[in-house]
């Protein structure tokens, strides 16, 4: 891209300094007769405008990338806050059942402990299905995040590709 306008500078300034009669172009979009510098200043004003597109398309990339990396951290961070409190449980069940082995002989206090740990079971099973829940939609997210960027990925192609097709275009009319 950057030999193709250095190309088309020379050949305005060589135009400049020889001046050669205008160029009809039998295009539809241009049916008058222009001078070849204009031409040649019309082509590199496209090349500029399609060299600022695909600028903003690799920053799209990347604050795209960047989204994709925090959104990774604070998954991360609330997979740790959950593994942490599942831990916390783990010991006060683990309390829980060591008071029982201390208290057998008083049924009703064996009967209430007996429900805490229940309870504290259906806790740490709830926090496993939110974990569970988490990781899809970590997983969702990373996939929504990758057909984002493969979509802009053929954006590019496709512009790169009319750029090339409309570069052959004009060379084939200014020759």
């Amino acid at each position: 891209m950057l030999l193709l306008l250095l190309l088309l500078l020379i050949l305005l300034l060589l135009q400049l300094l020889l001046p050669l009669p205008p160029v009809s172009l039998p295009l539809p979009l241009l049916p008058v007769s222009l001078p070849l510098p204009l031409l040649l200043l019309l082509l590199l004003l496209l090349l500029l405008l399609l060299l600022l597109l695909l600028l903003l398309l690799l920053l799209l990339l990347l604050l795209l990338l960047l989204l994709l990396l925090l959104l990774l951290l604070l998954l991360l961070l609330l997979l740790l806050l959950l593994l942490l409190l599942l831990l916390l449980l783990l010991l006060l069940l683990l309390l829980l059942l060591l008071l029982l082995l201390l208290l057998l002989l008083l049924q009703l206090l064996l009967l209430l402990l007996l429900m805490l740990l229940l309870l504290l079971l259906l806790l740490l099973l709830l926090l496993l299905l939110l974990l569970l829940l988490l990781l899809l939609l970590l997983l969702l997210l990373l996939l929504l995040l990758l057909l984002l960027l493969l979509l802009l990925l053929l954006l590019l192609l496709l512009l790169l590709m009319l750029l090339i097709l409309l570069l052959l275009q004009l060379l084939l009319l200014l020759q």
